[in-house]
């Protein structure tokens, strides 16, 4: 679904170590996008070694995107992570998540329903909490 992306944002950048990630997880047979492929996708690494790698919670993708974003104020970070959500917080960093995505591109009428979608997501394995799930469906006029 990150076709969505480029309607919803006017530039999307994807740190090296998430391109990284990908290659490693399509290397083990995940079926992945290849991100390098987008010509709509800035890929970029860090310009400084931030603090944030003193979290060591963090996986490499996660800490990239953010300090790629304290590197470009006013950025919005999409992340699913709890902890990489919560840093992302406290640093105040605007954020957003798989969920709040597709809220919006329901809201910009890029996708006629997202209850499909989420059950595509969950199938590939994405946790999803019930009371979450419902929420969202409320959110956007789907609950049944």
């Amino acid at each position: 679904m990150l076709d969505l992306l480029p309607s919803l944002a006017k530039q999307i950048t994807v740190p090296s170590a998430v391109v990284e990630e990908l290659a490693a997880g399509k290397r083990h047979g995940i079926e992945l996008p290849d991100v390098t492929a987008m010509d709509w996708i800035i890929i970029r690494r860090p310009a400084s070694a931030a603090a944030l790698p003193l979290i060591s919670e963090l996986g490499p993708g996660e800490t990239e995107v953010l300090m790629l974003a304290l590197e470009s104020p006013g950025s919005i970070v999409i992340l699913d992570d709890g902890l990489a959500r919560w840093v992302a917080e406290t640093l105040g960093i605007r954020l957003i998540g798989t969920l709040g995505i597709l809220r919006d591109a329901k809201n910009a009428r890029l996708v006629g329903a997202v209850k499909p979608l989420l059950d595509q997501l969950q199938a590939r394995g994405f946790r999803l909490a019930s009371l979450t799930r419902s929420a969202i469906l409320k959110q956007v006029g789907e609950l049944t």
